[in-house]
């Protein structure tokens, strides 16, 4: 409970005692907060506070302050997994009276970690192996010459990843060598996390909460003082990913031309009654079921009917139900490969899974039915379901301010299409999105927040939005939020795609931002609109003047959409225009977006 809100309750203090208790706190660090609130308690239980002999000041001042260690958790997340398991973990220490305090990567000071004796990182890993926009200080910080010895700190690491990347869970390995390198004890081995990781990061988290309270220290005579973190102030929904709200699609508009090579729609969806609020830069998260055809094709590889029951989270389900409902049965990944090549005996896949890399390459771009393919095999049901991964939701960048369209999330949606063979392929998100969750009774889903793309507070500031494809998506957003607040910063946008009259999304919505002014600029990319190929990195080192320019201004810059290429490319040129424009050697450019990056000056949204 905040200070200012006790003089409006029966308070044993009177207001005089409220303004020097306010005024002692405010300069006060959460450290002191706990000792004092301890050192309180101590005294309250004394005889001296019921009116008996009075207890020396320095024996209540030993009792409360008596406890051995404290647990610090720490949180690198990107999209919000990371956070949300610390909070979890967080909650769990609270209940079983651990003394706890939760932090956000880049909301703590790293020198503190030389005070610190139980410390638990949880860590996303984002694009290529690198850390998390919120953790690039901390994770530079353990590198450097300024980290301290940490002998007498004991720590653990979870890392969330997706195994279907090279640098699978990297920042979680980062911190676990470096913690290791300074001197500091594990108390319990790393564990990294695949995509479905709830239930592993769930018993993980007991594990080692258990080893904390065994080595924290304590006795019966010590006061443990719980940490209670900030809280964003308002009702939050009860609709999350846990308890994901049963929403109505609304509104499935093809925004691609006739003779496009994609099929990129426009999804609406009704938020109803269901409470839930989100900012421009969150995410959708959508739980979908798969293709039935899709399903019971791959029975058919595996010489099952479909009728044997299998379980699913303690659950007993019909096969084919699980298949839609409750498995990944469409992107395939590189340890279900190999295990497929070990059960078929495919030569094909045995000598691709002696090759990390082609391995990998072909686990992304094959589905599990045509890895199923390569070797007709027969298979149990149990084997079959050992083979998938538990079906997790798609993340989509919602494209709508609330502020323009009330009670609605928009999306923006490319349709997974190709062809193998004779067989025409759909990816499960976007497939049951386009084609089939009009036909649904609801759509599930809930707000993924995330911090690391959002727009300046500073409505002034000059804002550059990269997002070629459906990257666009966000910075849809960030104009009706910018327009609805009356935003004076200017706008700039660079968007790409493969021909002007067939791929141009939202043309007419980015036609009229630039008629009214609230788009100062934009600048496009159509590829194959002429005998070169021209994307949105070549328009920014094309504009690299003006760019840096605004840069030099204080601009703030977005990139959204595809991390293995275009991110890349894009970052690329920027270097490229800190080094024309600004001068600079290759070190030094890399250096200056680097402290853009901790600025949250120059913030990814990349998938």
């Amino acid at each position: 409970m905040l200070l200012k809100e006790l003089s409006a309750l029966a308070s044993p203090l009177n207001d005089q005692q409220i303004g020097q208790l306010q005024q002692t706190v405010a300069e006060l660090s959460p450290q002191q907060l706990a000792w004092i609130s301890g050192y309180f308690w101590g005294l309250s239980q004394t005889p001296a506070a019921a009116g008996a002999n009075p207890q020396p000041l320095a024996q209540a001042v030993a009792t409360a302050a008596k406890p051995a260690g404290k647990l610090t958790i720490i949180y690198a997340s990107q999209t919000g997994n990371a956070k949300g398991v610390a909070e979890a973990l967080e909650a769990k220490a609270k209940a079983d009276g651990v003394e706890v305090s939760l932090y956000s990567a880049d909301d703590y000071k790293p020198r503190d970690l030389a005070k610190e004796t139980h410390l638990i990182i949880v860590a996303s890993t984002n694009g290529e192996g690198e850390p998390p926009d919120n953790a690039i200080s901390l994770h530079e910080f353990l590198q450097s010459k300024k980290a301290p010895k940490l002998d007498k700190l004991q720590y653990a690491v979870l890392g969330l990843g997706d195994s279907s990347y090279e640098f699978f869970c990297q920042t979680g390995k980062d911190f676990d060598a470096y913690l290791s390198k300074l001197g500091a004890k594990a108390i319990a081995p790393r564990v990294d996390c695949d995509v479905d990781y709830e239930a592993e990061a769930e018993s993980w988290s007991s594990d080692v909460l258990a080893k904390v309270k065994e080595t924290i220290g304590g006795g019966e005579d010590e006061v443990v003082v719980p940490l209670h973190a900030a809280t964003t102030a308002g009702a939050a929904s009860a609709y999350n990913k846990q308890n994901p709200y049963a929403a109505e699609l609304v509104a499935n508009q093809k925004i691609t031309g006739r003779d496009s090579g994609k099929d990129v729609r426009h999804i609406e969806i009704d938020l109803g009654e269901s409470g839930l609020t989100y900012q421009p830069g969150d995410a959708l998260g959508v739980y979908y079921t798969n293709s039935p055809e899709l399903a019971d094709e791959i029975l058919a590889k595996v010489g099952l009917t479909g009728d044997e029951t299998v379980e699913v989270a303690g659950e007993s389900l019909p096969l084919r139900q699980a298949l839609i409902e409750k498995f990944e049965i469409t992107a395939a990944n590189p340890q279900q490969v190999a295990a497929i090549a070990e059960l078929s005996g495919s030569k094909k896949l045995q000598k691709l899974a002696e090759d990390k890399d082609k391995l990998r390459q072909y686990a992304n771009n094959t589905q599990v039915v045509d890895v199923l393919s390569e070797k007709k095999t027969k298979l149990t049901a149990e084997q079959l379901a050992g083979l998938l991964r538990k079906l997790t939701p798609r993340l989509y960048s919602i494209a709508s301010s609330q502020e323009e369209v009330g009670e609605e999330v928009h999306l923006t949606v490319g349709l997974v299409e190709f062809q193998n063979g004779d067989n025409t392929r759909f990816g499960g998100a976007s497939g049951f999105l386009s084609q089939r969750a009009e036909d649904a009774e609801s759509v599930k889903v809930f707000i993924e927040h995330n911090n690391n793309f959002k727009l300046p507070a500073d409505d002034n500031a000059p804002v550059i939005m990269v997002g070629p494809g459906t990257g666009i998506a966000p910075f849809r957003a960030f104009m009706q939020e910018r327009d609805a607040r009356g935003a004076e910063g200017k706008n700039w946008l660079f968007f790409g795609d493969r021909t002007f009259t067939q791929d141009f999304l939202y043309q007419v919505e980015w036609q009229k931002f630039l008629k009214d002014g609230l788009l100062s600029k934009i600048d496009l990319a159509f590829s194959r609109d002429q005998a070169e190929k021209v994307y949105v990195q070549h328009k920014i080192v094309e504009q690299g003047k003006e760019v840096w320019q605004w840069l030099q201004d204080g601009a703030y810059l977005y990139i959204c959409g595809d991390a293995t290429y275009m991110a890349k490319d894009v970052h690329e040129a920027l270097i490229t225009v800190a080094q024309e424009q600004g001068g600079k050697s290759r070190e030094d450019a890399e250096n200056y977006l680097n402290e853009l990056r901790k600025a949250k000056r120059y913030q990814k949204d990349v998938y």
